[in-house]
């Protein structure tokens, strides 16, 4: 599993930085968090591929978050994609994709299926949630939450040989976490396999305050992304655009538990981010601060 940064400035692009967008490739399949101007280019860099099975999850819709969905779209269709690709957003997302599309007069080679996001859980896959919390901005605001479902611990072959259970389907099924039965007696998963993985939980805050709310939400997370677009000194202009400072996003990390956070989504004026990450350090003790094309591995 790997968390990709294709963009990290806010706002405005920089000549360092695209504007937002994260993607979290998972066995496959690309889950995308916001798209700003121009996200098709860092995308195209990173080499993800243009028919993988894709998610796209808007956080709000200002520009910088939303309008390079349609390059994307567009591409996708010149690249001949025929998987389709599912987009989520806040109340109004379906009108913009729908309108622009017809005002850009270009057609689909693949479905595209719109959903309207409210608080909750937002979609559950075969090894994976989505949840979603509502965020403090200007405009109707979603953050992600991104939790793996629990994975089987390690097989033991030596208890399934003493328990008389043959091999094949039915140690499968033990590590599929199914009981099977063998003669008149049945063998559940814990009876040769060790403790379940506890999966990864990943938070995506995309624009907003911080607040206690979003602290409940991300609590324990072993990543989040946190919205960092000023330093500390500026915390006056982050209360009034609504936005949050690398220190207040490290103070909101400590207190919901977290184990690691990333700071993304910085203001252009700052050209160097590392008086952002200084100012986060001294508060948590695990932070990291994004560059476009950052690669995560996660294990």
């Amino acid at each position: 599993m790997r968390l990709i940064f294709l963009g990290t400035s806010a706002a405005q692009p920089t000549s360092e930085r695209a504007l937002t967008c994260i993607c979290l490739e998972k066995d496959g399949e690309v889950l995308m968090f916001d798209a700003g101007e121009g996200a098709q280019i860092s995308y195209l860099k990173c080499g993800l591929g243009w028919n993988k099975k894709m998610k796209i999850f808007v956080t709000h819709l200002h520009g910088d978050h939303c309008i390079g969905i349609l390059g994307l779209l567009q591409t996708m269709t010149l690249q001949n994609r025929i998987e389709p690709v599912e987009i989520y957003g806040p109340e109004g997302i379906e009108e913009f994709i729908a309108s622009n599309i017809k005002i850009l007069n270009f057609g689909l080679s693949f479905p595209v299926i719109i959903s309207t996001v409210s608080e909750g859980l937002v979609l559950e896959d075969k090894t994976y949630f989505i949840h979603a919390c509502e965020a403090e901005h200007f405009i109707p605001a979603f953050s992600y939450l991104f939790q793996e479902k629990d994975k089987p611990g390690k097989f033991y072959p030596e208890r399934a040989k003493a328990l008389d259970i043959p091999e094949g389907e039915l140690w499968h099924n033990l590590q599929m976490d199914h009981e099977v039965k063998v003669g008149n007696k049945t063998v559940r998963p814990s009876d040769v396999m060790g403790e379940k993985r506890r999966g990864k939980k990943i938070g995506i805050s995309g624009d907003t305050r911080p607040t206690k709310k979003l602290e409940d939400f991300f609590k324990n997370c072993n990543y989040l992304s946190f919205d960092s677009t000023f330093s500390n000194e500026l915390k006056e202009k982050a209360i009034e655009t609504c936005h949050s400072t690398a220190k207040e996003a490290a103070m909101l990390a400590k207190n919901a538990n977290v184990e690691n956070l990333i700071l993304t989504h910085f203001s252009a004026r700052y050209k160097n981010e590392g008086e952002l990450l200084a100012e986060a350090k001294t508060i948590h003790d695990s932070v990291i601060a994004a560059k476009d094309l950052l690669e995560i591995e996660i294990k």
